[in-house]
């Protein structure tokens, strides 16, 4: 896991799990480069990371808007000179949930921007410093939802679908130049963003060790630990794939409706639901 002079873009690195992974890719050696929107989290970036000397590039900025990205690429190839490892890591269901039927076109063209979009605008962006990397890997943040259904979210689960299509197929266009290309899915983890431990009732804390296989939810180190293995060499022969991160739940997850006739992803019944 030794990132001794690699590069590092992290996008949405103010917080949560972007934080975290910059974090985790300077403890391994690497200079790390990240984009936040938020003014006051990349204040907060800037001043944590770049302590004790560590090589940190902070920029303040919407990842989805082409022109910040461009003026981003050239102040990385200004600093580091290349790209290894790009980490697309911005995304948001933008507390959107309710019938499709009820979305506006504002609303679509909103999530498209948060959670594909910005990938496409910065990954293009990027590929001609992740060139001049002698193994460069992307690793793109996606969601449990993208292979589950989600009622409601359906808008947010398509576009994260799609990140899916766009990692296996530019895995095979990048494969000639040596760039792997590979995301990650977490499962609900708790950050500023979604802090889930907050949003349940304290009536229902105790429930939590019995909705997860593993017995928590994630943390933004669990994510960030993953996407270190996918962009460094113990995973040299990894492209095109997607790494599950979810303390089981995918295993074990389904939709149900409650007695009321609400949707959930909380086990509703008690036992196996057969009579045995």
């Amino acid at each position: 896991m030794d990132f001794t002079d690699k590069s590092v873009l992290v996008t949405g690195g103010g917080a949560g799990i972007g934080l975290a992974t910059a974090q985790a890719f300077l403890d391994q050696g690497a200079r790390v480069a990240i984009i936040e929107i938020d003014a006051q989290r990349a204040d907060h970036a800037r001043s944590l990371l770049g302590s004790a000397g560590a090589d940190v590039l902070v920029v303040q900025g919407d990842a989805a808007d082409a022109g910040t990205v461009r003026e981003l690429a050239a102040r990385i190839e200004q600093r580091f000179g290349r790209l290894d490892v790009l980490v697309n890591n911005v995304g948001d269901f933008l507390r959107i949930a309710k019938p499709f039927e009820h979305y506006t076109d504002d609303e679509i063209a909103s999530l498209y921007a948060a959670n594909l979009g910005h990938v496409f605008t910065v990954t293009r962006a990027m590929l001609p410093l992740l060139g001049r990397s002698e193994a460069g890997s992307i690793v793109s943040v996606s969601s449990i939802e993208a292979f589950r259904g989600i009622p409601y979210c359906s808008v947010y689960g398509a576009f994260k679908a799609a990140i899916t299509g766009f990692t296996q197929s530019l895995a095979l266009e990048l494969a000639p130049a040596r760039i792997r290309v590979n995301l990650i899915a977490p499962e609900t983890t708790e950050t500023p963003q979604v802090p889930v431990s907050q949003m349940i009732a304290a009536e229902h804390q105790h429930h939590i060790p019995s909705w997860i296989p593993l017995g928590r939810f994630g943390t933004p180190r669990d994510i960030a630990d993953g996407i270190l293995f996918l962009a460094g060499p113990r995973a040299a022969w990894i492209t095109g794939t997607a790494l599950h991160v979810n303390g089981g739940a995918l295993a074990a997850a389904g939709w149900y409706r409650d007695p009321r006739g609400a949707w959930t992803n909380m086990p509703v019944i008690v036992g196996n639901g057969m009579n045995l």
